[in-house]
Order: structure tokens, then C-alpha cells, then sequence
């Protein structure tokens, strides 16, 4: 049978967004379930908005019913007919109190077999379905994602258009410069040698439009690194970028919020109070060892450094002798679910983190179980309990180390028991608002002190004179949006003083040679005028993810890489011809050759 054509014919609804009274329609998809009952036949038709059912009976001209006989699953077809009330309500979908009697029915494609059942892929294997994403896609969990991450970008062109910013783009190709992650390099063939890289962010380029006069700029930027990948995390990824001129951090934050507000009343159907809770990272990481931290439970990091100078533990005085303190956090009513088995678990997922090992009190009804009771005097155990607010049925753990240490440690155990416990209530918004970065972070690889965010970030003006003298204690005009515990966006108000900018790359150890190879040209902006500015980047993929509920990056974004930065579908990255690459002035070298030259 030869395949049909459109003529004639024009799609008059989408399936499910079909009228509920009788009416003639002209609707198009994917064959998605076919029931042969002999005399009659039903067909499920879906496309993206949902499923309509397709009826063909004794009344069905001849040859249309013996075209419906002869489709299968995922057959492309088009159908004009009569909408009637079904016999069988099926109120599982939006159309399922109607049918559509069938006049005329064209197939546009056949379908080979699937390798999976499209609307029923949730236990087919991963690599799988990545290497058919095209037919993944089709999903209604997928295109569903996929409808949600672009209702998200109009809300957010609407709200930033309103406010004034204009959407400006900026280049795909760039210089090299360094961001904090490997850069993507593009080979010149022109000039032989030298590399473009793709943006890590449009950071310089907005910075200089504010220079421009252009005081208000939003993208939808497409940005990329070369890094590792995990759940929440792409090589390439797209984020929300914008720039504000005559402003501080309050007005950067305020415009956030307004965003946030916009995005989930338009999308979610959702109201959220603004201003949303503020923390400083010191109050962050000292009540959630995090710095995005998730408060929809409780369970927060106690001090209780003074209990435990009192207590003759060797593992406490040694944490104490050497600057550090003891933490502890109380998971209520989780004796009864954490047995020592499960304890020793924790134990060990503490120290693959960092902690030299954890201490403990296992409240049951048999008594407070200490794991370093013979180290207690009397009334210890007791004051113990007391300043961790342990009853009985709780469980406390205890860590004793720098706070660097420490406080992640039980930030990240905290997490681990509440999935456990399942206290985390999904139906939360907790937005929050982290202010007061530090400017600086130790990198032990290189043994030296690095920008947290950029080198452009402007430290707050108490913090000027500790730049040389105290870097650790230099804290920046710089803030992070967080839902639920994932970071959704990142901002910094930025230096614009060409003379404390180049203290800043002084401090970070940049020569001048350096700073004049990579950032000359935006110091030598700063020489001409600069309005005071700042601006912020809000993840597009992460903020779908996490609005939307799905569990990875990878739901929300068409086609997704895998952990070693690959695409299964289209084979990429892959070899190119050698003429592509003696254009380019460009020879590879064998995984043996270069191994040779790193030993040289």
C-alpha cells in the first residue's frame, strides 16, 4: 500500500484540545495503541497535547477500515471525522469522554518496530533509550518536560521585557580566558594557531555593554565547559543571563526575586512571598554545612564546642587543639531505623568525604548508646543530650574537625537521613537568598588563592584592606538564588574601578603580561566610564528540573550528553578527515606519544 498524502486535508485541533460537543475535526499524530476487535477497530492517536481515540466501524467506508486495519504502533497518520460521545468513558484523559468517527484516514509513515514501548519507557535501560532519543522523545513525561522548559523561557522574556531589558546577543566565539573550568577550544583555520573559545558565560561581554550604555541586557545564553558531568550538570547548558547598570546588590536581588515571583504565578500557577529569607554563607554553613542548603526539614548543625571541651575525648581535643570544633545534628525519631549496621554506613560515607570518622548516641528505649561512653564522666552523657536536644528515639551525630571539614560532613549526612527518614515534603518552594560569598577559595592543587566566582566580582569595601593580608576573610558583594537545596543562580555586582581591578589580579596572582593577554581590552573599557553594575545568570536547565520535579538535566533538556561528555545518538564527539584537520594546522597524537612527552 502506498503511503498517503496531506491534500486535501489540514489539521483543524491538536488531539487533545479537541471540542467535547459533536463537531467535524481534522487531527494528526502518532499511532499510539491499536485494539482490533474484528468489527470494529480503535486506534489511539497522540500527539504532544495528549491522546484523542480514532473509532472505525460497520459504517466505516471499506477501504478506510481496511487502512486502519493495517496500522501498528507509531505509524504517522492524519484523520478527519465526527467527534461523538464513547460508549466507555475513560477519564484518565482529557478527551476520554469522546471519540472521533473516522470519514478519512491517510498514512503519512510507517513504522518499523521500536527498539521500546515510547509510552511505556520507564524501565527500559538508559543507553537505550538515549540512543533512540528521537523516539524517547515522544514520551508524554518527555515532551511534557520539554513544553514546561519553554513555557519557562517565555515567562522569563515576558518579565524581563517588561522591566525594561533588552535582549542582546553575544558571540559564540571568543578569547580564551580563564572562568574556572576548561574552556572548549575552536580552531582557526585563518589564523593558523590560534583558538576561539565557546563562552562559559557571556560574563565580559554583558560587563561591556554596561560600558556601552546599554544599561539593562538579558539573553537566553548558551553557555559551555568542559567539565565532569553528574545529575544537575551539562558540558553545554543554557542559563538566563542578565545585566543591570546603577544598581547594588539589594536592586540585583530585588529583580531576582520579581523573576522567581513571575516564573512560578505564570507557569506553576504558584504564589511565592517575596523577599525571600536571606542567609550570609557563614549562616548558611554553619546551620546546613552548605552553601544551598535545602530547609524544608529541619535537622540543623548545633555548635556544641563548649559541651565538649568539658568531656575528656581524646578525638574532641585533638579536633579543638588544632582550631577546629565539634557539630552535631539530631535526626528525631531515627534510632528505631538506624541500627549500628546502618550506623557503620554513615560512618563510612563520612569519611569517603573527608571526615576522619564519626561519633554518635543512639537514643532507644533501652538508654542513650554512646559509640565513646568510656571517655564520659558523670552528667556528660547528660549534658550531651541537652545541648543537642536528643529524646529518646533520636539519633545524634558528631562531628570533631576543622569547620571546613566538619560542616560539610554533616550538611551532606543530613541530606542522606532525611531521604531515608522521607521528612522532605515535595510539595515545598523554599527559595532563599545566600549573600556575602567569599571572595576567595584555597586551591590545594596549585597552593594558591583563586576567585569562588570571577575575577570581576566587587568585594564588599570592609573587606578592601584584608585583599594582601587576609585573603580568607574577604567576603564579596556576590549572592546565590537556591530552591530545595540546588543552586538556581549565581550574581555579583562587579569591580568597575580599573585601578582595584587590577589589585584583583594582583591578588590572584596574575602578572601584568597575564592580565593584559587576557582581559587588556575590558581594563582599557574601564578607562573610558563605566557605570556601577552587577548582574546575575539563572540555570534555565536547573530551574526546569527542579520546577518541573524531574530528576536530571537530562529530562529537561532534547538531547542530552552522558557522563564522559558523549551523545549516544549521533555518535559525537568523532573523528574528522584528516584533510578537515591539515586545514587547521592540527595533528593528533597517540595516547602513547602523549604520555611520552608528559614524562619528559
Amino acid at each position: 500500500m502506498a503511503l498517503d498524502t496531506m491534500k486535501g486535508l489540514k489539521r483543524t485541533h491538536y488531539c487533545a484540545q479537541i471540542p467535547l460537543e459533536p463537531c467535524e475535526v481534522t487531527v494528526c499524530g502518532f499511532a499510539d495503541r491499536v485494539r482490533d476487535m474484528g468489527n470494529l477497530i480503535f486506534i489511539n492517536l497522540r500527539d504532544r497535547t495528549g491522546i484523542v481515540q480514532l473509532a472505525f466501524n460497520d459504517r466505516t467506508e471499506r477501504e478506510i477500515f481496511e487502512k486502519a486495519q493495517s496500522v501498528h504502533s507509531e505509524y504517522v497518520l492524519m484523520a478527519k471525522g465526527r467527534v461523538c460521545p464513547r460508549e466507555s468513558v475513560n477519564s484518565k484523559l482529557a478527551t476520554g469522554a469522546v471519540e472521533i468517527i473516522v470519514s478519512d484516514l491517510r498514512i503519512l509513515s510507517k513504522a518499523q518496530t521500536t527498539p521500546f514501548e515510547v509510552t511505556n519507557s520507564d524501565k527500559v535501560n538508559e543507553e537505550l533509550k538515549l540512543r533512540y532519543r528521537y523516539l524517547d522523545l515522544r514520551s508524554p513525561k518527555l515532551q511534557s518536560n520539554l513544553i514546561f522548559r519553554h513555557r519557562l523561557a517565555k515567562a522569563a522574556r515576558e518579565y524581563f521585557y517588561e522591566n525594561d531589558f533588552l535582549e542582546i546577543e553575544t558571540p559564540m566565539m571568543m578569547k580564551s580566558t580563564p572562568e574556572g573550568a576548561r574552556d572548549y577550544l575552536v580552531p582557526s583555520r585563518v589564523h593558523n594557531g590560534s583558538f576561539y573559545a565557546l563562552p562559559q558565560s557571556p560574563q565580559i561581554y554583558k560587563q561591556l555593554l554596561m560600558v556601552s550604555g546599554f544599561d539593562r541586557y538579558v539573553q537566553i545564553a548558551r553557555c559551555f565547559r568542559d567539565e565532569d558531568l553528574r545529575a544537575d550538570r551539562q558540558p553545554e547548558f543554557t542559563q538566563i543571563d542578565l545585566e543591570m547598570s546603577f544598581t547594588d546588590v539589594d536592586g540585583l536581588i530585588e529583580m531576582g526575586e520579581g523573576f522567581l515571583k513571575h516564573v512560578c504565578k505564570e507557569v506553576l500557577g504558584r504564589e511565592i512571598e517575596t523577599p525571600l529569607p536571606r542567609y550570609t554563607y557563614a549562616q548558611a554553613m554553619n546551620r546546613f554545612g552548605t552553601d544551598k542548603p535545602d530547609t524544608r526539614f529541619e535537622m540543623e548543625i548545633m555548635d556544641i564546642t563548649d559541651v565538649a571541651k568539658g568531656i575528656e575525648f581524646p578525638v574532641f581535643a585533638s579536633a579543638l587543639e588544632s582550631g577546629g570544633s565539634v557539630r552535631a545534628i539530631t535526626a528525631k525519631n531515627a534510632a528505631s531505623v538506624y541500627t549500628r549496621k546502618e550506623i557503620d554506613k554513615l560512618i563510612e560515607h563520612a569519611k569517603g568525604i573527608g571526615a576522619k570518622g564519626l561519633a554518635y548516641i543512639r537514643y532507644t528505649a533501652d538508654g542513650a548508646n554512646c559509640s565513646f561512653k568510656k571517655f564520659l564522666a558523670d552528667g556528660d552523657l547528660e549534658r550531651l543530650l541537652e545541648a543537642t536536644g536528643a529524646e529518646q528515639g533520636d539519633l545524634v551525630l558528631i562531628a570533631a574537625d576543622k569547620e571546613k571539614i566538619a560542616l560539610p560532613v554533616l550538611g551532606a549526612l543530613r541530606l542522606i537521613i532525611a531521604k531515608r527518614l522521607d521528612i522532605i515534603p515535595q510539595d515545598k518552594l523554599n527559595f532563599l537568598v545566600i549573600t556575602q560569598m567569599p571572595f576567595f577559595e584555597y586551591d590545594e592543587e596549585s597552593g594558591s588563592w583563586i576567585a569562588m566566582h570571577h575575577p570581576f566580582t566587587m568585594p564588599l569595601e570592609e573587606c578592601l584592606d584584608s585583599l594582601d593580608s587576609d585573603p580568607a576573610s574577604v567576603r564579596a558583594q556576590a549572592f546565590d538564588f537556591v530552591l530545595n537545596g540546588v543552586e538556581l543562580s549565581s550574581g555579583s555586582m562587579r569591580i568597575t574601578d580599573y585601578e582595584l581591578q587590577q589589585r584583583m589580579f594582583e591578588a590572584l596572582g596574575m602578572s601584568d603580561e597575564e592580565i593584559k593577554a587576557k582581559f587588556g581590552f575590558l581594563v582599557d573599557a574601564y578607562h573610558y566610564g563605566a557605570p556601577p553594575h552587577g548582574g546575575m545568570g539563572f540555570g534555565l536547565d536547573r530551574l526546569a528540573m527542579t520546577l518541573s520535579g524531574a530528576d536530571s538535566l537530562r529530562d529537561v533538556v532534547a538531547f542530552p550528553k552522558v557522563q564522559n561528555a558523549s551523545e549516544l545518538m549521533s555518535e559525537c564527539p568523532a573523528e574528522v578527515d584528516a584533510s578537515q584537520l591539515d586545514e587547521l594546522g592540527i595533528c593528533i597524537k597517540e595516547k602513547a606519544d602523549l604520555k611520552a612527552c608528559e614524562e619528559e
